[in-house]
């Protein structure tokens, strides 16, 4: 078994039915499956090996799945890159990756090739639908006439994907899957959300972020379920396709979900089809689940909490849990075991605070050429998150910050999700960010960076009454500053150490 088997089997079951929708562009599992071989044969003749290292510099489109699987059926070991990375950021991924090849979309196409001459391996870059520079190949000149099924043998225990975490912190690191690994990430998804084949799922967070990919576009397909895929998030064109291509999943990080809610008369849009909805990613302030349910109509939610090294995995709050235990993570998915230990790798207790850590059968491999920085991650066995969480009497994990993220004021911790979610819940505000602000009596003050909603003014002392009624004296606000929009990488988390690097 390989990742790429189902699309072969499902081929073979149901050929005309639909894998994937695009912009227009219909797919039956038979023709998808003829696309990506006549793209494995053309990769193929490029003269590359089994094992080397092929990168995707792609938006959401029915191209990067095509090529995503034509890398697996190859034997090759696919590399997704965030598209909107600059070339310098985009050069020391394929460098540090040893990417012998790129696929990327025309528009790219100046970005990727200037990346490609800083000191890379990169022998070739292959451009969607056609290039426009000199020495670059295009999509359509490589496609092969051969639909039929390459000849080259992928071990389950062959390397996969290589995902670059979001460098939060620092430079991204490189987590390695081999194909066993992403296979136990589907299983455990599907055991754990109910997906079947009968569904629809719509994509519309990157699929170079390991969530979309992995959890989502990689099950459907193992399933035979179907797909429509979003090039670009709109919130009013999501909206539309509910009503007309009537998907029943899909998945939001809480920016998607927020965007929603603020579009015109959306309630107004017939979302019946929608039977789940998953949110994950970054945290989702309760009272933003509560007024997403509203508009689908639905309490059929699953709040996912993971981490790209664990393929994603981690914890996951069912829908039943949902009224009871709203803002918590949840417990572990299935093939996954998680504690929160303290510095001495000992289970806390219900009420403190410690580590989040996981082990399981969907972990990554390594960190792709950092030895010193995979040694410091793991501990016999556990992947050490470096996120902060607490646990309840009955299990139910929550993550209130991360390490790094924590604000000590007066000796006191002030995790920053319990202060965001206060915040979050306040009418005027569209969305919040805290972080720690330098202070001569306290060491550190809560900064709070906050997004008003369109034509409201936020009264401060008012805001410092409402926040007096749910926080702690030392949790609350000292200073209040203001922006338009909160930066955000890829997956939707914010990016405090820019906010902390812009109000120092």
């Amino acid at each position: 078994m390989n990742i790429s088997t189902s699309l072969t089997m499902n081929a073979n079951r149901h050929p005309e039915k639909m894998a994937i929708s695009c912009e227009g562009r219909v797919y039956s599992y038979k023709d998808l499956n003829k696309e990506v071989n006549r793209i494995a044969h053309g990769l193929l003749g490029l003269g590359h090996k089994k094992g080397d290292k092929i990168a995707i510099f792609m938006k959401n489109s029915d191209h990067f799945v095509i090529a995503f699987y034509a890398l697996m059926k190859s034997g090759f070991v696919a590399v997704p890159i965030n598209f909107r990375l600059t070339a310098v950021e985009t050069a020391y991924i394929l460098e540090q990756s040893e990417s012998v090849a790129i696929i990327c979309d025309a528009e790219f196409e100046k970005v990727v090739s200037e990346a490609k001459t800083s000191g890379s391996n990169v022998q070739q870059v292959i451009v969607h639908p056609t290039q426009t520079i000199d020495g670059n190949l295009s999509w359509e000149n490589i496609k092969s006439e051969n639909g039929s099924e390459p000849r080259v043998l992928v071990m389950n225990t062959d390397d996969a994907e290589i995902l670059y975490t979001s460098g939060t912190t620092g430079k991204p690191k490189g987590a390695l899957f081999d194909h066993q690994r992403i296979i136990n990430v589907n299983t455990s998804f599907i055991m754990g959300v109910e997906l079947t084949k009968n569904d629809r799922m719509l994509h519309l967070a990157p699929l170079f972020h390991s969530a979309q990919l992995n959890l989502f576009c990689l099950t459907t397909i193992m399933l035979g379920a179907s797909s429509v895929i979003h090039r670009d998030f709109h919130p009013v064109r999501v909206l539309e396709d509910i009503e007309s291509f009537k998907p029943t999943f899909f998945f939001g990080v809480p920016a998607m979900y927020n965007a929603l809610l603020q579009v015109p008369k959306a309630q107004d849009y017939d979302l019946s089809s929608i039977k789940t909805c998953m949110y994950g990613a970054a945290p989702m302030a309760p009272a933003l689940v509560e007024k997403s349910m509203e508009l689908f109509g639905t309490d059929q939610f699953y709040n996912l909490c993971g981490l790209t090294e664990a393929g994603p995995g981690g914890t996951y709050l069912e829908p039943r849990f949902h009224k009871e235990k709203l803002g918590a993570g949840g417990k572990a998915m299935f093939l996954t075991n998680v504690r929160v230990v303290n510095e001495y790798m000992e289970d806390i207790k219900p009420g403190e605070t410690g580590e989040f850590i996981i082990k399981g059968e969907t972990i990554m491999k390594e960190y792709y050429r950092k030895p010193e920085e995979t040694q410091k991650t793991f501990s016999d066995g556990w992947l050490l998150t470096g996120d902060l969480a607490t646990i309840d009497e009955e299990g139910f994990i929550t993550i209130v910050d991360r390490k790094k993220d924590m604000i000590i004021s007066g000796g006191e911790n002030v995790y920053s999700v319990e202060v965001e979610q206060v915040l979050n819940s306040h009418p005027q505000i569209l969305e919040a960010a805290t972080i720690g602000l330098p202070d001569e009596k306290w060491g550190e003050v809560v900064g709070a960076i906050l997004v008003s909603k369109e034509g409201e003014t936020i009264d401060e002392d008012e805001l410092q009454h409402f926040c007096r009624t749910k926080l702690a004296g030392y949790k609350i606000p000292r200073k209040f500053l203001y922006t338009d929009i909160l930066p955000r990488n890829a997956s939707g988390k914010i990016l405090k150490y820019q906010l902390r690097e812009l109000y120092k």
